[in-house]
């Protein structure tokens, strides 16, 4: 089993001693080999022993968890934020965090941010190894008529209508597909679509803004409102997050 070293950063003290105790006891895959009381601290042993995770505190005196980030210019590692306030979510996501933990921790989402944390480096792993590998770029939709070629990047959003599918592309044009939604899911395996729910797959970078109303709303830029059911929200989180696009 491969192990991931990592720093723990948190002002009080209390909060290291439990989080450390509970990585020994319930996560072997973590490797402590650090901890911080504060930013400065924090920064000055990131440099110097290169960890792997950063389990993060976000309120801290001087400067915080995000300030911390900010500071550091190759962020090297994964983040998973450990704090007792909940509505730091979004501000994580735009930081990069892995995953994003409410104190007090509970064991099961500790283990689930860790096997993150692995899935991480695994991406990073493969990713590496499939650098060289073109992805396609276009896709092919067959319709009536015959087919017309479309570049994928270009696809802001899939509908679908019964067992037929509506593509979106730019300039507010559509194609009608004789093909189910679930076509399109299985050969669209670039990171940039994501399922939203049965009725639709979107293309993240065409995502124009996430609101939180009537339970989550994200807004395409052809202005579509898509509703986001709360069963998928942190995994659309997480889709942007590794895309690195601000919501």
């Amino acid at each position: 089993m491969q192990r991931y070293t990592a720093i723990l950063v948190d002002d009080e003290e209390h909060g290291r001693r439990n989080l450390q105790t509970l990585l020994e006891k319930y996560c072997p895959e973590i490797e402590v080999i650090a901890e911080a009381a504060g930013a400065a601290e924090a920064k000055e042993k990131i440099l110097s022993l290169t960890p792997q995770v950063l389990f993060l505190d976000i309120n801290m005196p001087e400067l915080n968890g995000f300030d911390l980030l900010e500071s550091i210019a190759k962020k090297d590692f994964a983040v998973v934020f450990v704090t007792a306030h909940r509505d730091f979510g979004i501000e994580a996501v735009k930081a990069g965090a892995t995953d994003y933990l409410l104190k007090p921790i509970v064991i099961k989402e500790l283990q689930q941010a860790v096997k993150k944390v692995v899935m991480y480096y695994d991406e990073r792993s493969a990713e590496a190894n499939n650098a060289d590998v073109p992805k396609p770029e276009r896709i092919t939709l067959g319709h009536t008529g015959g087919f017309s070629v479309v570049e994928m990047k270009d696809i802001v959003r899939l509908e679908a209508e019964s067992n037929y599918t509506r593509v979106h592309v730019t300039g507010k044009k559509s194609y009608f597909v004789s093909k189910p939604l679930k076509v399109f899911e299985d050969s669209l395996k670039d990171n940039i679509f994501f399922r939203v729910h049965r009725s639709y797959i979107i293309n993240l970078n065409h995502v124009k803004e996430f609101l939180r109303e009537d339970g989550g709303v994200i807004v395409m830029l052809d202005d579509a409102r898509i509703q986001l059911p709360k069963a998928r929200y942190n995994d659309f989180l997480e889709a942007m997050r590794k895309l690195s696009i601000a919501i």
